[in-house]
């Protein structure tokens, strides 16, 4: 530590000497301090660029006792929902002056309470983290006290800050949606009945709620479950239902992944989207945008889920900051596209 602010001592006083003034104003200059003259500060800064001067992060952290690094505890990088969002979460760290490291879970029990404990090796300031595995018990149970914010539906019985989407309300109306176009036999494909988090359970109530609203029967065999969220699972759910003979002219699958293997099925059976079936996703994915045809879906504001997360943590790291966790309800809204047109 000595070594990296000895580094810096030396810039600052290079810049110093070449500006004529002290090193407690450039100092004041690099850490935006506002009672600086202006002729002086636009003189230091002046010279701040020609020397190319950056100050060191690392060092100025180590002095306020924080390493400045922050990390994102996923279930799987590969994810298109979750590469996006990281992204956004990156772009928000960096504004702030922070460093994101990302970790992948799978999903995995064991995985996650080893993160949640803290990161091996990494010294971070705190946590953001969307668990699939663990129960609102284990996320309380914690020894690491760095502040955790969670994402998705999994909220440590409200006693942690969380930031989600109302996915009954975003269920409900993908669901009416399909309905206005004239379907009536609506497949639900993404029920995860072995995991914790919750997600699939609400978008499942949400999906009901609006058959029930419009007078349709629930039919528990037009409700598929998967193992995962991906292509591959999406295509077995939908020849699962072509297999079993059932009628089908639309299927809402939980994330866009599933809807695109869903796609990729129905079209390999010879049916037509969205003429013979409408194929509907979740999570508004760059690849949904250029399937053919491009891909209705509910899309997050995944820039509000990022932004907020980061405030979040940034006011448990201020000592004045709001103790009570906040839950914050972060806004979605349709994007229909060509796969659920009404029929001619």
């Amino acid at each position: 530590m000595g070594g990296s602010i000895l580094v810096v001592a030396a810039n600052l006083r290079q810049v110093a000497e070449r500006a004529g003034v002290s090193v407690r104003t450039v100092s004041n200059v690099v850490s935006g301090f506002p009672q600086v003259a202006p002729e002086t500060r636009r003189r230091v800064q002046q010279v701040l660029d020609e020397l190319g001067y950056r100050p060191n992060a690392a060092a100025r952290h180590l002095r306020g006792g924080r390493s400045g690094m922050i990390a994102l505890v996923i279930p799987e990088i590969a994810s298109p929902y979750f590469g996006e969002l990281a992204g956004h979460l990156a772009d928000e760290a960096e504004k702030r002056g922070w460093t994101l490291l990302v970790q992948q879970t799978g999903g995995d029990a064991r995985r996650e309470r080893e993160l949640l404990d803290g990161v091996r090796g990494q010294a971070v300031d705190g946590l953001v983290m969307s668990p699939w595995a663990l129960s609102p018990a284990d996320l309380r149970r914690r020894p690491d006290a760095a502040p955790l914010v969670l994402l998705g539906e999994q909220d440590a019985d409200g006693l942690l800050d969380h930031v989600a989407i109302d996915n009954v309300a975003a269920a409900r109306e993908l669901t009416r949606h399909l309905i206005e176009t004239g379907r009536t036999r609506i497949a639900a494909v993404g029920l995860q009945p072995h995991l914790l988090n919750g997600t699939a359970a609400r978008r499942r109530d949400g999906y009901r709620q609006a058959l029930a609203e419009a007078g349709l029967p629930h039919d528990p065999a037009l409700e598929v479950p998967v193992d995962r969220l991906h292509r591959a699972d999406g295509a077995a759910a939908m020849r699962v239902l072509l297999g079993a003979g059932i009628r089908v002219d639309a299927v809402f699958c939980f994330s866009d992944q599933l809807a695109l293997g869903a796609l990729h099925a129905a079209t390999g059976h010879g049916l037509r989207v969205p003429a013979d079936l409408a194929v509907a996703g979740f999570d508004d994915v760059e690849d949904g945008r250029y399937a053919n045809p491009p891909l209705t879906t509910v899309a997050p504001d995944k820039v509000a889920i990022a932004r907020v997360a980061l405030e979040l943590l940034a006011g448990r790291l201020c000592p004045d900051g709001d103790p009570e966790p906040a839950r914050h309800i972060v806004a979605h809204h349709l994007e229909v596209r060509a796969s659920t047109a009404q029929p001619a």
